[in-house]
Order: C-alpha cells, then structure tokens, then sequence
C-alpha cells in the first residue's frame, strides 16, 4: 500500500492553482537550512492532506533539494555517496548526454541553475492570486529572518487568460497524458496504459522489475522519496506563428501544421483519431482523447507524423519496455501570453517543468537522449523533437503522406532551455529527517 501521509503530494495529486512561484535557495549554512526547512515542515503537505482537504485549500507547498543542498543541510558523505551518480553530478554537469548545447547550454542558463550553490527549490503554488500574494510575502519574511539562507532567483508564475495550466503559451492542451500508481486509488482512463508499479516513481517500493534494494541510505531520509528534473524552457510564441505562416497556404493549413508538430490538436484532440480536422469535443473527453495506439491505427504516420513531439514523448506500443520510461509531469506557464497577431515582443515567456520518477537515467535521460534528440529516431534520418529538442536550423521535419511525403527543412528552435536541475523530493519523514540534521563539524 502507498504510504499517502508521507508522500509530498506533487507525485500523486494535481492542484487547482491558478499561480505561484518557484523560490530557488541556496543555504550559507546548514543551521540555517534547518530553520527555514523546519519553518516550512507544517506548510508542505502530503498526498493524503491534499486529497483530504483539496477543496478548502488555497495554497500548496513542495519543497526539493539538490545533491549539493543535501550536502550544505549537513548529510553525512556516507549517505551522499548512495546518491545516483547522475543526482550527485547534477543536471548542468550532464548537458552533452541531454543535448543541452548552443543557445541551450548551462552557461546561458539564468537564475543561478546551473552552480553548485543552488541548494533547494520552494514550489509555492496558490488557488487566487491573493493567497499567492499572501504565500510570497509569508516566505519572503521568512528568508529575510533567517540567517544563512538566501534566495538565489525566483520564477512568478501565471495563468492568465486565454492560457492557464492546462494550455501552453503555443496554445496545445497539455498534461493529457499520465501514467497511475498502482494503490493510488486512481483509475486509468483508456488508452493511458494499465495501473503501474509505484516504484517507478517513487522511492522504497517495487517497480515493473520487482523490488528494489540498491537505494539511498538512510531509509528515514530516502523512503517515500523521489527525484525531479526541472527544465524551464522559453516558448518562441512569434517565431512558432511565423514558422506556420511561411509554410502554409491557409489557416486551416496553419493549424494542421502545428497539429502535425505536436501530435495533437490545440483542443487536446489526438491527431490518430482526429485527423484531418479539430475536434475539440474529443480533447475535452478524457475517456476519448487518449484511447488510441500507434502500431495498427497509424503505424506509418500519415495521421500522426513518426517525429512528433507527442509520438516522441509517448511511443506508446511501438516502444520497448515502454512501462519502465514513464513519467510524471507536473509544472506551469510562466510569462504574459503573446496576443493573436502581435509580433514578438522579445518578453520571456514559456513552461516550467518537473519530470518526476525514480530513475533518471532510465526515464529522464533515456527521453532527452533517445526520444527528443535521437535524429534517427523511427529510422527518420535527421530529426529532432520539433517542439523541445535542439534545433540549430539544419534538421528536418518529415509529414508522410500518400502518395509523396513532405520534408520541412531548417526548423528553428521554437524552445529554448533557459535553465534546469536535478531534485531530491524528500517524503514527509525525510523532511524531518533533514530537518533534524546537526550542522556538520
């Protein structure tokens, strides 16, 4: 059974907030990481507390440490050296296995993500914007009365109409596809792929492989835990709009374009079951919009091009041992939206993500390096992922269609990665754990 009191409740539940920030922290000291965690130990809340209490709340609080934060906060070097190597080197260290290059590598990355004094991330997420207000001023006063904790950058995030955090700044619905825990009390809807292993996400149970031992000691600080990568990236909303346009005939050409990219429609309509025009009816149905499969309705992606963003990012079963790379993802839009035919303003706007699982390599990296950036992937010859993978404006992108398929060249990079890291996600006892840490000698 799922330990839901002493899981944090991002893995397991999807609030209703509308705002919020990201805090990221660095700590001077470690008796100052233990008050600021300690302050915060009865504002974060479990994944029993959230489903308990999800209509009265109007704020919720996550709280996540790198491996060098683990370190700053007092954990012994015993314990540390149990981390994965790819936690304990971190996320800018692994730039070249995650295609992080160009304008996307770690030295252009803003808001200190990429050194080693990034030590921990408050996610503060709010129902209205006055709690959200509230909650900021809260924490603000908090770091401002504890010494040796700093505030590295922060990222204010938003919903604001006609976007929330549902829908990307591109306009395509998103987060419409997630895997379910098994003991999580939640029903798959069709299509999304049978009930798995909770350890393929979180610390201390068994995943599709059977139970796991090698974890990281000790157990009060690992069990329930697990690990999050966060990636920030820029959505070039004007430069998307122009891509369109310039390759485009129509409206109704533009928006199948875009469609193609994505592998979905703007509604959430999935473009296997819906392809020739939206249906916005079938994305708004969760048990319609993802009851399809690649292999016998569109093994050769006349509906659904083989390099799309969503083909790439769920093969589905037309990949190997596809329940050992799933992922949950959680985050938020950030950044004003861009107005219907208003030129690029230059304004950073974009999506803020978490990919939670329990093994980076094998989940995370495996998708960075073989799903998004792999140019043979599906045997395309020179392709990247058209929406996030690395784009230097010398890959293709491939439509198949009957009888003679259609080959974009030069695709600009529509996304940009302006930062990102490796996070431990500490269940509610390895807060106290680390809450109770004595500051090293």
């Amino acid at each position: 059974m799922l330990e839901l009191e002493d899981i944090q409740h991002i893995l397991l539940t999807r609030t209703p907030a509308i705002t919020g920030r990201y805090e990221f922290l660095t700590f001077d000291s470690a008796e100052g990481g233990h008050n600021w965690l300690a302050a915060l130990l009865d504002k974060v809340q479990s994944a029993a507390d959230v489903r308990a209490s999800m209509e009265s709340s109007d704020r919720w609080v996550t709280l996540a440490f790198t491996w060098h934060g683990l370190r700053a906060l007092g954990v012994p070097e015993e314990s540390l050296a149990t981390f994965p190597e790819a936690f304990r080197e971190g996320m800018a260290a692994r730039a070249g296995i995650l295609g992080d290059t160009g304008a996307c590598a770690p030295q252009r990355w803003v808001g200190g993500l990429a050194d080693d004094d990034l030590h921990a991330i408050a996610i503060l997420f709010s129902r209205t914007e006055e709690q959200c207000r509230r909650s900021l001023e809260e924490h603000d006063k908090l770091i401002a009365q504890t010494d040796g904790v700093r505030s590295l950058s922060h990222l204010d995030l938003n919903a604001s109409p006609p976007f929330d955090y549902a829908h990307d700044h591109f306009g395509f619905r998103d987060r419409l596809s997630q895997p379910v825990m098994k003991g999580s009390g939640e029903e798959p809807t069709p299509g999304s792929g049978e009930p798995l292993e909770p350890g393929e996400f979180i610390l201390g149970y068994p995943d599709e492989n059977g139970p796991v031992l090698d974890l990281p000691q000790p157990e009060a600080l690992s069990r329930n835990g697990s690990y999050m990568a966060y990636r920030r990236l820029q959505e070039h909303v004007g430069l998307f709009r122009e891509y369109l346009r310039t390759n485009s005939n129509t409206s109704e050409d533009e928006e199948l374009l875009a469609a193609k990219f994505m592998g979905r429609w703007r509604s959430g309509a999935p473009l296997v079951l819906a392809p020739e025009k939206d249906d916005p009816e079938l994305g708004a149905d969760p048990m319609r919009n993802n009851d399809f499969n690649y292999k016998e309705m569109d093994p050769f992606g006349y509906a659904c091009p083989l390099g799309s963003h969503a083909r790439r990012l769920n093969p589905r079963d037309t990949a190997h041992y596809m329940n050992r790379r799933r992922m949950i993802r959680r985050g938020a839009t950030y950044g004003p939206a861009l107005p219907d035919g208003a030129a690029d303003d230059g304004v950073d706007r974009g999506i803020a993500a978490f990919i939670i699982c329990a093994d980076l390599v094998r989940q995370f990296e495996f998708a960075q390096n073989v799903w998004i950036n792999d140019k043979t992937f599906h045997e395309l010859g020179n392709e990247h992922d058209p929406i996030c993978g690395t784009q230097d404006g010398t890959l293709d992108f491939t439509t198949p269609k009957r009888p003679i398929r259609r080959v974009y060249k030069g695709i600009p990079a529509f996304t940009t990665l302006k930062g990102g890291a490796y996070f431990f996600l500490p269940g509610m006892g390895g807060l106290r754990h680390l809450a109770g840490l004595k500051e090293p000698s």
